[in-house]
């Protein structure tokens, strides 16, 4: 094995899990190069701490504090672009594939926004551009969407793809606490970064289900016609209502394949708790995928850290190391359709999804409310599955009701709840989640 030549790896920052990606490379290099058929090794480090670099890798590579250097060397055949961000990695990312090196990256953000250009540029040049790391960290969902399931017809896709908003859902759930109060819990615990803006309203999470919906699908990665709507808003009171009703609520990515077009969406969903994936608690990430012959199928595991997203770095790593000498047409494709074959569906807009409500409605206590209210709801063709009323707290003169509804379009919704905001009889806004059965 050794007098084969190496696979050379340029590592693009050795953060947590850049230092992940060198330290398991290197704690399973012959078990690696059993599998690749070749050693793979990391043969030169770009980071802005070079020293930190060091401190990890010894003499054992080159290290620079320049990345561009690092995609210009002649001696490097793999990128692993663990930098983040879009602007800087996305330079280093088409230069790479410019100097006819192939790239493996974790980056989601990079690929939502602009995929499309970069596996045009790679199908061009002929190399691999490899993202496994980029959705639900070790969790196989990509491999297992392009490769596993490709015999199916995939109808939808739906996942806990943001393990700090799970997290905190979680928590709040079990402990009956504000939201504001679990988020200083979930940053102090490390789970939540400083600024925890991506991750609680919802950006992360769509820029993953963005990449699952193009592989899914087979179209163009369309991050701009994403919904996305996060966790700030949600109340405890909320969770708890949910789960008296046999429910818990968890941020959702959510693509679904409609005759008119492709759902795409985040934002918090009604799961019944008798689904496994409504009982994925703190930040772990779940994947169910639907196809029409195997059924729904569901992918378990941890969404992030050092060595769970290495592990998905290195299983990229270990295919390039296999595809890289085969012809680039006969290589699986990057969104798993043939370049030629991408359908252009249209992603609807949310108005036009079509899912089941929670609706919390504060209210006069007094005869003849719940009669308007489920006219209004009739008059948009919306019928009630289950509704929950609490009993009047003395002295207040207004009590809560929930209400479940059937699957309806969510303009028809729209209109029934504008309209019951309208009503005398109701104090304040309407809370509305929307519910998904997830069922085969």
């Amino acid at each position: 094995m050794n007098s084969i030549q190496p696979v050379n790896i340029g590592l693009l920052g050795i953060g947590t899990v850049g230092g992940g990606t060198y330290t398991v490379l290197t704690r399973n290099a012959e078990e690696i190069a059993r599998r690749a058929g070749r050693p793979i090794q990391v043969s030169f480090i770009a980071d802005r701490d070079p020293e930190r670099a060091r401190a990890l890798s010894g003499n054992a590579c080159r290290i620079t504090d320049d990345p561009f250097a690092v995609v210009a060397d002649p001696a490097v055949d793999v990128v692993v672009e663990l930098i983040g961000g879009y602007t800087t990695a996305r330079e280093l990312v088409m230069r790479a594939i410019e100097n006819g090196k192939h790239v493996v990256t974790a980056n989601k953000a990079l690929l939502a926004l602009y995929g499309n250009e970069i596996f045009a540029a790679a199908q061009q040049k002929g190399v691999i551009v490899a993202f496994e790391a980029a959705v639900a960290g070790g969790i196989p969902i990509i491999k297992a969407l392009r490769e596993g399931l490709s015999a199916n017809r995939i109808e939808w896709v739906a996942g806990i793809i943001n393990g700090t908003t799970n997290f905190i859902l979680s928590e709040m759930r079990e402990k009956g606490l504000p939201f504001a109060e679990v988020l200083k819990e979930a940053q102090r615990l490390g789970y939540a970064e400083a600024d925890p803006t991506f991750d609680i309203e919802g950006m992360d999470a769509a820029h993953k289900a963005t990449l699952i919906a193009a592989i899914a699908f087979g179209i163009p990665v369309q991050f701009d016609k994403a919904y996305v709507e996060g966790i700030t808003k949600l109340e405890a009171l909320d969770i708890q209502y949910a789960g008296q009703l046999g429910y818990r609520i968890k941020l959702l990515g959510i693509t679904r394949r409609r005759q008119d077009g492709v759902e795409l969406r985040v934002h918090p969903v009604l799961i019944p708790e008798k689904r496994l994936i409504a009982n994925v608690e703190g930040a772990m990430n779940a994947v169910l995928v639907k196809g029409d012959a195997v059924g729904v199928t569901l992918y378990h595991g941890k969404g992030a850290g050092a060595e769970a997203t290495a592990s998905a770095v290195i299983a990229d790593l270990i295919d390039v190391a296999r595809a890289a000498t085969t012809d680039p047409d006969n290589r699986v494709p990057h969104l798993a359709f043939q370049p030629d074959q991408l359908h252009d569906l249209a992603i609807l807009p949310i108005e036009d999804a079509e899912t089941a409500f929670y609706l919390r409605l504060t209210v006069d206590d007094k005869a003849g409310v719940l009669a308007d209210i489920t006219r209004i709801l009739a008059g948009e063709n919306i019928s009630i599955d289950a509704m929950l009323q609490k009993e009047a707290e003395e002295g207040k003169g207004t009590t809560d009701i929930i209400l479940l509804t059937h699957i309806c379009r969510e303009k028809h919704a729209n209109a029934a709840i504008g309209k019951i905001e309208a009503l005398p009889s109701v104090k304040g806004a309407v809370t509305r989640i929307r519910l998904e059965t997830l069922g085969g």
